[in-house]
C-alpha cells in the first residue's frame, strides 16, 4: 500500500538536466558537499530503452516474494503503476526474487503516464518490446523471462527502500547513465542541481582545452577538474 503522503513534484527541467549532466558531477557535488558515497553498488546496468542518461524523481516500491497468485492478480504493480505522473522514476527492489518483477506492459504504461524510466533492484523481461517503445530507460540487474505472478508482488510504495546498497526516499534525485546511479537527496536538490550543472560546463571548458593540446597541469591547476 502508499505511505501517508506521495512525493511533491517540483519544477526541474529533466530533459535538459539530462543532456547536460551525468551521474559523475552529481557524484563529485555530493563529495564536495560531505555527503559522500552517494552512489550505488555496482550492479545495476542499463537493460533496455534508450542507452542515454536518465534522470528523474524516485517512486520508490518494494515487490515481495510471493507463493500463491492472488484474488487481485498484479494488483498492487497495477495501483502503483497507475499513480505515477510527470518526472518520476521508479524505483523497485525485488527483494532478490528469481523472477521479472518489470517488463513491457508496465513500462509502457509507465511512460504513458510521463514516468522517465525504471531502476530495478532486481530482474527485468520483454527487453526487445521495451527497446522498441524507445522512451523509457531501465537499469536492472540483468532480464530472465520468468514472470512475477505467484513468485514476487509490490506490496508497499512510497516508502524508502535499499536498492544496491542505499536507502532511496521517496522525491530524491535518480540519475542513470554507463557510469552507474547517483542518489541526491531530495532535501538537496536545489543545492545540488545549479553546482552539477555548472561543474558540467567547467568540465567540457577543461576537456576542449585538452583536445586542442593543452597540458593537463595547466588545465588542473586552471579549473580543478579531472
Amino acid at each position: 500500500m502508499p505511505s501517508d503522503t506521495a512525493p511533491a513534484g517540483n519544477t526541474l527541467d529533466l530533459d535538459a538536466l539530462a543532456q547536460e549532466t551525468y551521474s559523475a558531477v552529481y557524484s563529485d557535488v555530493c563529495d564536495a558537499l560531505g555527503m559522500r558515497f552517494r552512489t550505488l553498488e555496482p550492479g545495476a546496468r542499463h537493460i533496455a530503452g534508450p542507452d542515454c542518461v536518465l534522470i528523474g524523481h524516485a517512486r520508490t516500491a518494494i515487490s515481495m516474494p510471493a507463493d500463491e497468485i492472488p484474488e487481485r492478480p498484479y494488483g498492487g504493480e497495477i495501483d502503483f503503476v497507475d499513480s505515477l505522473g510527470d518526472g518520476d522514476l521508479v524505483v523497485l527492489d525485488c527483494s532478490r526474487a528469481p523472477a521479472a518483477a518489470w517488463g513491457e506492459l508496465f513500462s509502457t504504461a509507465s511512460a504513458g503516464r510521463g514516468a522517465r524510466g525504471a531502476l530495478i533492484d532486481g530482474l527485468t523481461r520483454d527487453v526487445a518490446k521495451i527497446n522498441e517503445l524507445d522512451r523509457f530507460p531501465v537499469f536492472a540487474r540483468g532480464a530472465r523471462p520468468t514472470d512475477a505472478l505467484g513468485r514476487v508482488a509490490i506490496r508497499e510504495w512510497d516508502v524508502p527502500v535499499c536498492v544496491y546498497g542505499l536507502t532511496v526516499f521517496p522525491g530524491d534525485l535518480v540519475v542513470c547513465d554507463s557510469d552507474g546511479v547517483t542518489i541526491v537527496p531530495g532535501k538537496h536538490i536545489p543545492e545540488v542541481v545549479p553546482r552539477a550543472l555548472e561543474k558540467a560546463s567547467i568540465e567540457s571548458e577543461a576537456r576542449q582545452l585538452l583536445l586542442e593540446g593543452g597540458y593537463l597541469r595547466d588545465v588542473w591547476e586552471s579549473y580543478r577538474v579531472l
